[in-house]
């Protein structure tokens, strides 16, 4: 009775681990978890969300449950993205924090002690901030400091550069995150957004445990777009700030002409075929711009009104729901 009393009085921390295609790496870093919270006075759920992976992460995901009453697999029907599978984690998450990152190993978990002690502390929030790396490729370095640069000017809520989604959050942030419903997710955004009391913790991410990052060039712009879009009108602004400058580009055109009409100088007034199409392509390139950038705003309402879930959940898998045979089965793989 003694130990199942001191059981409950520890503070319950869920652990959100989105997978994909990791069969490699999950074991190994399974094993860094364990070292990392096996210690703590916490009662940890680890719930793994494997985001349709084509490999056999599946299979080594059951062999880790199997072997770990800890460990919750989380079955999505597809791959939904990153966020929408950090979010499908989120929200089959009760305990009283909430620790988000990766399964590549390079959100480290020996982090999660000092995340834990600062939220016992007093803060709701502990963000993680990547340490600028020396061996990053410039063109990613460049890029990285345009965009917070960008997203930052662009919106009211101020995003942290270098940030990532190795995060803690309290229950009481989790259970308001949750009912945020948006489709097009940027979690980053949101959760600094909340405005809840936030300390910043830096750390510098090893190397990858195995594969390549599954984060191409069109997932990052896709991203990029959904924290611009998602954030901030400027885009429209800018858009009607070029409309804005064309008609005063034609009302000084306009003053031009009168001139010469009032002076009786209209002989002077030659047709210009090339200044003509010069501007013809201006300002049609500039309204193509500006409907563009509206479009992309009624494409993500469109998408929005819709209602169709951020993710679908095809199957959860825990020590007490894996049949025996499949257990061994993956145990002898």
């Amino acid at each position: 009775m003694a130990e199942k009393s001191s059981l409950e009085n520890k503070p319950s921390v869920d652990l959100v681990i989105p997978v994909f295609n990791e069969e490699d790496a999950i074991a190994e870093f399974h094993r860094q978890l364990r070292e990392s919270i096996d210690s703590l006075p916490y009662i940890f759920t680890i719930r793994y969300v494997n985001d349709g992976s084509k490999d056999q992460t599946a299979e080594r995901l059951q062999s880790i449950a199997h072997s770990d009453p800890r460990v919750v697999v989380i079955e999505l029907s597809r791959n939904f993205g990153h966020q929408a599978a950090l979010t499908a984690g989120i929200d089959q998450s009760h305990g009283d924090y909430v620790i988000s990152l990766d399964g590549d190993g390079q959100h480290p978990p020996c982090m999660i002690a000092e995340m834990l002690r600062l939220a016992e502390s007093g803060y709701d929030i502990v963000l993680t901030q990547r340490v600028e790396e020396e061996d990053i490729s410039a063109f990613k370095r460049w890029s990285s400091a345009l965009f917070y640069r960008l997203i930052n000017r662009m919106g009211d809520t101020q995003i942290l550069p270098g940030g990532a989604d190795f995060r803690l959050l309290s229950k009481n942030v989790v259970l308001n995150l949750k009912k945020m419903k948006e489709y097009h997710r940027f979690l980053r955004g949101i959760v600094a957004w909340m405005g809840y009391k936030t300390i910043i913790l830096p750390f510098k991410p090893p190397e990858r445990l195995a594969g390549q990052s599954k984060y191409s060039l069109r997932k990052m712009v896709r991203l990029g777009m959904d924290a611009i879009f998602s954030f901030s009108l400027v885009p429209l602004y800018v858009a009607i700030s070029v409309g804005v400058l064309f008609l005063f580009l034609a009302l000084a055109e306009m003053v031009y002409v009168l001139s010469f009409w009032i002076s009786g100088n209209t002989t002077s007034l030659a047709p210009g075929w090339s200044s003509l199409m010069f501007m013809l392509l201006v300002v049609g390139g500039s309204l193509m711009i500006s409907l563009g950038l509206i479009g992309i705003y009624i494409g993500y309402i469109f998408q929005e009104v819709k209602n169709r879930p951020i993710y679908l959940i095809r199957d959860i898998w825990s020590q007490k729901s894996i049949p025996d045979s499949i257990a061994k089965d993956t145990d002898s793989d």
